[in-house]
């Protein structure tokens, strides 16, 4: 490669590696933040979770990738279906099944160790998960309108400034978009007077990040068995599509670097280290985690690959979860600012699944991958949209519930793996990868 960047952090200087591993704290701040600004999760046990698990990350994979953790969107879908309000008493149920979703990664891990990348990637081709990630975004977007319509001035603030920075943006202000607009347009919305500070001024500077009852543990002895079970299946087979996303970002990260992480220290690492951090994340109270697309692009634009700097940048976040005021900043949040950022947020998810199947090149002229795709879409959309919003029935004294993201999965790899003309072949090559979170 022409330019590999500095890889060794004794040639930045101590000051220069503290400032470079804050910046790289900022590109994944907005968006972390605001996974439990919509799910009603706690913000300092996020910031916590995505900075041990990105340190846990760096443990497994030997210290070799300039990878960063945060929280992921695509299970938000999941959080929604569990407890659409944010409601407290429900998301340790939707964390047990974020939890089990985890576990998916360490089996596929051992798979990819056991059989090869290429034989166990042909079972999750983009024809399935392409079409999943769009559902993801599009069962999300009902709840993005609802929180623009308390205040579409605010929302508008914050789509705007998000677009600007995002396509006319240079540097750094380019790779934060998300995190700009949440800033402007609460600031915005604080002019206005329609942010309440109270909670902020009556937060402590130091705490605990992390409360019992918002631990899965809170449910031993006090669980309802039913939820349990649906949380699980309602929520499991989003890992299919994260899966995905993660073999993406580290083919990306390849390419931004110029090393082939997939072969050293090899996927079946950095799905252990993916799956490993988000179970210890879900199982205290914050949400899955993550590589972020924001870091690699810190990674792009500075030219700095060591990956101590990212750790550097994960110890930062750790710090500042022990400060109850962040999570009560985000707290006060208006609705505006997170519809309008989440609209947009939402949108890119899907379109995201829309470059899937695009960018791999999915033959939509074969009847069997319009059959997969019409599958998946009509089943996700159509039962998360009707007027249950689940399958359900009973097996003994349980009630299962299978949400459209779960049947529609499920469904689209049984017939994608059924139909004859399967012609996707998984390529290792990390040039190729273009994938985001």
């Amino acid at each position: 490669m022409e330019n590999q960047g500095i890889r060794d952090a004794r040639q930045l200087g101590v000051p220069k590696m503290l400032i470079l591993g804050l910046q790289h704290m900022f590109a994944m701040f907005g968006a972390t933040v605001l996974v439990p600004a919509l799910t009603g999760l706690s913000v300092s046990a996020t910031l916590l979770f995505a900075g041990l698990g990105t340190l846990l990350f760096h443990f497994l994979v030997k210290g070799k990738v300039p990878a960063f953790l945060g929280s992921s969107f695509a299970f938000l879908a999941g959080y929604a279906a569990i407890a659409p309000n944010g409601e407290a008493a429900l998301l340790p149920y939707a964390c047990v099944g974020v939890a089990c979703s985890a576990l998916l990664y360490l089996v596929l891990s051992a798979l990819v160790k056991s059989f090869g990348t290429e034989k166990v990637m042909s079972f999750f081709p983009p024809v399935v998960t392409g079409p999943i990630i769009i559902c993801i975004g599009m069962t999300l977007a009902n709840s993005a309108i609802n929180n623009c319509t308390g205040s579409w001035a605010i929302a508008l603030v914050a789509i705007v400034t998000v677009v600007v920075f995002n396509i006319w943006g240079k540097g750094m202000l380019k790779i934060i978009p998300i995190l700009l607009g949440v800033l402007v347009s609460y600031v915005f919305a604080a002019l206005l007077g329609q942010v309440d500070f109270s909670g902020v001024a009556e937060a402590a500077w130091i705490g605990l990040p992390v409360k019992f009852e918002n631990t899965v543990f809170s449910l031993i002895g006090n669980c309802d068995t039913n939820l349990l079970v649906t949380a699980i299946i309602a929520i499991m087979p989003i890992a299919f599509a994260t899966m995905i996303e993660h073999i993406g970002d580290i083919c990306a990260i390849s390419s931004t670097v110029g090393e082939n992480f997939i072969e050293d220290p090899g996927l079946h690492r950095t799905l252990l280290g993916d799956g490993l951090a988000t179970l210890l994340a879900s199982l205290f109270g914050a949400p899955a985690n993550t590589t972020y697309g924001e870091n690699t692009g810190v990674l792009a634009l500075t030219k700095v690959y060591d990956p101590r700097v990212v750790r550097i940048a994960a110890v930062f976040a750790i710090i500042a979860s022990f400060c109850p005021k962040f999570s009560a900043l985000v707290a006060a949040m208006p609705a505006g600012t997170i519809g309008g950022v989440s609209l947009i947020l939402y949108g890119m998810i899907s379109a995201i699944g829309v470059r899937n199947l695009v960018e791999n090149h999915v033959d939509l002229a074969q009847s069997r991958n319009v059959i997969v795709v019409s599958l998946i879409l009509s089943l996700a959309l159509g039962i998360t949209f009707s007027a249950a919003g689940a399958i359900t029935f009973n097996v003994g004294a349980i009630t299962l519930k299978f949400s459209g993201l779960a049947v529609a999965a499920i469904t689209g790899i049984v017939v994608n793996a059924i139909l004859p003309g399967k012609d996707y072949t998984f390529s290792s090559d990390y040039s190729n990868g273009k994938k985001e979170r």
